[in-house]
C-alpha cells in the first residue's frame, strides 16, 4: 500500500469523528476517498483541509454547505492574493525600468 494514504476508519477513530462526516465531505466534493478491497483511504495531501473542515464542523457548528462556501471564498482570496503579488511585481519592474521613484497625485 502507498504511504500517502490513510485508512478512513483509522483516521476517524484516532480523531474522534464520525465516518458519516467523511462521507458528507466526499459527497460534497470537498475531499477524495480512494477505495481498494472494501477499504476506504484518504490522501495525506488533503489532511490539512480535512482538519480545517473538522474544526469548522465540530467546533464551530458549520454545516457542510457552509464549509463548502467558506472553502470557495478562501480559494478565491488565495487566488486574488497571488494576482496582487504578480501585479505588484510587474509594477515594481515597470518602475525600475522607467526610473520612477516618486508618486505625485
Amino acid at each position: 500500500m502507498e504511504t500517502d494514504l490513510i485508512i478512513v476508519n483509522e483516521y476517524c477513530r484516532q480523531n474522534h469523528i464520525d465516518h458519516s462526516f467523511i462521507v458528507l465531505l466526499y459527497n460534497e466534493g470537498l475531499i477524495d476517498i480512494r477505495k481498494e478491497k472494501n477499504t476506504e483511504y484518504l490522501l495525506v495531501s488533503q489532511l490539512q483541509d480535512l482538519e480545517r473542515y473538522t474544526r469548522m464542523y465540530y467546533d464551530l457548528s458549520i454545516n457542510i454547505e457552509g464549509i463548502d462556501a467558506i472553502r470557495h471564498i478562501l480559494d478565491r482570496m488565495e487566488s486574488m492574493q497571488v494576482e496582487i503579488r504578480r501585479l505588484k511585481n510587474r509594477l515594481s519592474r515597470f518602475e525600475r525600468e522607467n526610473g520612477i521613484t516618486d508618486y505625485e497625485f
